[in-house]
């Protein structure tokens, strides 16, 4: 069956030191578009990363979010205490001098936004840990498989309705085909007709003019055709393909083609209404098109 490149997965991971949430979203589009937002002490392991998320996921516009908490471990952050009391007691010199009051002043606020006050407290990502990260990557990577797959059983069951549908009004083109070969003979021997009086008309190439001029608007050929490409759409469909959205669009195309060309001949009120109600549910196919893995 299809998949969706619609999907959602969401993975944590805790140990003694750490918790590890990955969230994984993903949108159609042409190629793998990989975002990845994470702490930076992970960037060392993007490249890593990005190839996890596009070797599983094979196409569309995925946005990845890694996030930690420490629980217990070390701080991600550093403070140089020794260096923020000395920025404080400078600052409330200058405040004393100036004849600020000191109350008036957030002293703490202002030193640990001053340089080397707090730094990041990086540090070399361990085999493990990096371990333990890829991990929660493929248990997000598995809810998200199988949202698509939710996803995509649902386009396929759409899909082979208005296939089904586009069929039936194949179907119901055949009435009117032979009522539409007589009519258009009959306009053709009235036109004639009316000129036979003052042309010389020979009748037998009258009439090997006529057969080839209706072999023109016969549409038999159009119409196995059509019903073919629709099989193959069905039977594409249910194959163990695990990227077939391109061939289906290229299909889709196919059927495209032959219901205009079935139009272009029609030469017939009725028929040209089921050609255009056969537009409409290949169009809404194709509105889907877009999204299928």
């Amino acid at each position: 069956m299809i998949k969706s490149m619609t999907g959602f997965g969401k993975a944590e991971k805790s140990n003694a030191e750490k918790k590890i949430v990955v969230e994984i979203k993903s949108l159609n589009s042409k190629q793998a578009d990989v975002s990845i937002r994470m702490p930076n002490e992970y960037n060392q392991k993007e490249i890593e990363i990005r190839n996890l998320l596009s070797k599983n996921l094979k196409r569309g516009k995925i946005y990845c979010q890694i996030s930690v908490d420490n629980n217990g471990g070390d701080a991600p952050v550093k403070i140089n205490k020794k260096l923020a009391v000395n920025y404080i007691n400078e600052l409330k010199e200058i405040a004393n001098e100036s004849n600020i009051t000191n109350s008036d002043i957030d002293y703490l606020a202002i030193a640990s936004r001053l340089p080397e006050v707090v730094s990041n407290n990086f540090h070399e990502v361990s085999d493990d840990e990096f371990s333990a990260l890829t991990d929660t990557i493929r248990l997000a990577l598995k809810e998200i498989d199988f949202f698509r797959q939710e996803e995509g059983n649902i386009l396929a069951h759409d899909f082979t309705e208005r296939i089904a549908i586009i069929l039936g009004k194949l179907d119901q083109i055949k009435p009117y085909e032979e009522a539409r070969i007589i009519k258009v003979r009959e306009k053709l021997e009235i036109a004639l007709g009316n000129y036979s009086e003052k042309l010389n008309v020979d009748a037998n190439r009258f009439e090997q003019e006529l057969i080839f001029y209706l072999e023109k608007l016969d549409i038999t050929e159009e119409k196995i055709r059509l019903r073919k490409h629709c099989d193959y759409f069905l039977s594409t469909l249910k194959n163990d393909e695990a990227e077939k959205g391109k061939k289906l669009g290229f299909v889709a195309q196919e059927i495209g083609r032959e219901i205009n060309t079935i139009g272009s001949k029609a030469n017939h009120a009725e028929i040209q209404k089921i050609v255009i109600q056969m537009k409409d549910e290949l169009e809404k196919i194709k509105e889907q098109m877009m999204n299928i893995l």
